[in-house]
């Protein structure tokens, strides 16, 4: 406990970031190498406008400013006519409903269409539940389904805007489900980082700690995984990461579908992800990474 508190102290750390990478097991000049919440938040209030930090929080504003992006089509049961909706069912067979300001996969819950018996129900229940927005089930591509088929699995690419308008790339992170209807590592899933290549070369874990080289419930080897159509997420996220120059540090949810890239959300304030060195071996973090590109 007493470590824990310097550890906050000395490196901005919070009490997640001790777990999830193993402070405990980390000398001083390892400690100082990882990138931690609070001094992401930093970076965060720093190069994001607050004008313009509304279009990222509230994924119904995202999803107008983004349009081009998403890869899928979408409602918002606020202002949808009885017969657009009655249209969105007839079109998918698979709908995803969310709030549009949750964090972390809140509120996140999947519909198959053919169980919805009564319309008006469904959307008084959904409006009750503050679940305005109605998208599109993603069909990812088959060998990201191969991963864990419960849920989108999918990618955070955290990106820095410089001043001279070149991107950088902070972190490549690949986050699985584990039964569960997002992939989100508050609500079940689990992460592993990616090289500049896509691939994974290290085990996953997940918010309890659990450790993965293979995936539990599909048995797919996470370690040597290579995320299909690499060549295009990177071009794809260059796009995005310049398209609201005013938000320069976002954290991209990006999902891999058999047509390309998709954007599921752009986080402002991103979490932050790293290898655990108790999983892995590595006991350096991202901050050079993020030091080297950002200049603080």
């Amino acid at each position: 406990m007493a470590d824990m508190l310097w550890a906050a102290v000395r490196h901005e750390t919070a009490f997640q970031d001790y777990f999830d990478w193993d402070f405990h097991t980390l000398s001083s000049r390892e400690r100082r190498t990882f990138i931690t919440h609070p001094k992401s938040n930093h970076l965060a209030l720093r190069l994001n406008a607050v004008e313009h930090r509304a279009t990222f929080s509230n994924k119904a504003l995202f999803n107008v400013r983004f349009a081009p992006f998403l890869g899928r089509e979408w409602i918002d049961l606020r202002t949808a006519s009885d017969d657009e909706l009655a249209g969105f069912f007839t079109r998918h067979d698979r709908v995803i409903a969310k709030i549009a300001d949750s964090l972390g996969g809140d509120g996140i819950e999947a519909f198959t269409t053919a169980d919805i018996a009564d319309q008006a129900a469904f959307r008084a229940a959904r409006l009750a539940n503050r679940q305005v927005l109605l998208e599109e089930f993603l069909t990812q591509h088959p060998e990201m389904s191969r991963l864990n088929d419960s849920s989108v699995n999918t990618l955070r690419i955290v990106t820095y805007l410089d001043d001279a308008g070149a991107v950088h790339t902070l972190a490549r992170v690949l986050k699985m489900g584990n039964g569960g209807d997002v992939d989100n590592f508050s609500d079940g899933g689990m992460y592993t980082m990616l090289d500049e290549h896509g691939v994974a070369h290290y085990a996953a874990f997940d918010g309890d700690g659990g450790v993965y080289t293979v995936h539990p419930r599909s048995q797919t080897s996470i370690v040597g995984f290579a995320v299909p159509n690499w060549d295009k997420v990177q071009a794809f996220v260059d796009a995005l990461a310049r398209e609201v120059p005013e938000i320069r540090y976002v954290g991209w949810d990006i999902a891999i579908t058999p047509a390309g890239a998709a954007v599921i959300e752009g986080n402002y304030n991103t979490g932050v992800f790293q290898l655990k060195p108790t999983a892995t071996g590595v006991r350096e973090g991202l901050l050079p990474v993020y030091r080297a590109a950002i200049g603080f």
